[in-house]
């Protein structure tokens, strides 16, 4: 198969919800005098590989359904539309989640088996998104489980790697972490809340419809500053990681986007938009829990 079909089908827009709570994990590390560069690495990799992994299956778990039909807008999904087959595109998995697998024994000979029980619980739940007999992506749980595994375990896990410990300030960044992570998704579904409506993908988008998914969003992306802001100001965190809050302007230019009545293909540029606005407040809080302790 051609390099570029993988590629699109590894969906690297997307990426920054694994990398960016990577980044402020180990900013906190490197303020806490615990970083390890060693533990920063597998980390990452192993973020990266699980959400390839994600990407991979609901691909080939949502054209066994039938969720990919021809008039789907945003990026063409590789085994609906027969570029890559659903057997190479579980092969390609299952790589993917050895590679992690790879990443975390190396993260539990630093840390310990609490680890283990992270990732058995990240792949299962990756596994559970879109398939298997009860797929809780079609019932309304994916924003929920993207805030969980995106922003709780992958924010507090990845600076539990350092040195086996999950410190406060931890908790409460890794909860914007999660409402952008979750915003990527919230976006992703207002755009083919038509087409995951006709098939029977009941998406949270779906059962919110489009101006409840509007406002939703808005208090994702906004509402994950007011939180930077808050608990720095209130010393729950450190002090610098205050100023990523002034990255809120950048969500302004989304939401209008979002809430604007546009349609389809217009909201595609939401989605990077939002993946870029989260690997931004991602790299500021780790830069600024690095500096500012």
């Amino acid at each position: 198969m051609k390099l570029d079909a993988w590629v699109e089908a590894a969906r690297p827009r997307t990426l920054t919800a694994a990398a960016s709570p990577v980044l402020v994990g180990s900013g906190l590390a490197i303020g806490d005098g615990v970083f390890r560069a060693d533990a920063f690495l597998a980390a990452l990799v192993g973020a990266l590989a699980i959400q390839v992994a994600a990407n991979f299956a609901n691909d080939a778990s949502d054209a066994a359904r039938g969720a990919d039909p021809a008039d789907r807008v945003g990026p063409p999904r590789m085994v609906a539309s027969g570029r890559i087959s659903a057997r190479s595109m579980w092969v390609a998995t299952w790589l993917a989640v050895g590679l992690a697998a790879a990443a975390g024994i190396w993260l539990i000979a630093i840390a310990g088996w609490v680890v283990a029980a992270i990732g058995v619980a990240s792949v299962l739940a990756m596994l559970t998104y879109v398939g298997g007999p009860i797929p809780y992506g079609y019932r309304a749980l994916g924003e929920l489980a993207v805030f969980v595994f995106f922003g709780l375990v992958a924010t507090v896990g990845s600076r539990y790697v350092h040195d086996a410990s999950a410190p406060r300030s931890a908790w409460i960044l890794a909860v914007p972490m999660g409402m952008l992570a979750a915003a990527i998704l919230v976006a992703n579904n207002r755009r083919d809340i038509d087409t995951d409506a006709r098939v029977g993908k009941r998406t949270l988008a779906v059962v919110l419809g489009r101006r409840g998914t509007e406002r939703l969003y808005a208090v994702l992306t906004y509402g994950a500053y007011v939180v930077i802001a808050a608990a720095a100001v209130m010393g729950l965190t450190p002090l610098l990681t205050g100023l990523a809050a002034l990255l809120a302007p950048f969500a302004i230019g989304p939401n209008r986007t979002i809430s604007s009545g546009a349609e389809g293909i217009a909201l595609i540029p939401v989605l990077a938009q939002t993946a870029r606005l989260e690997l931004w407040t991602g790299a500021a809080l780790g830069l600024a829990a690095a500096f500012g302790a």
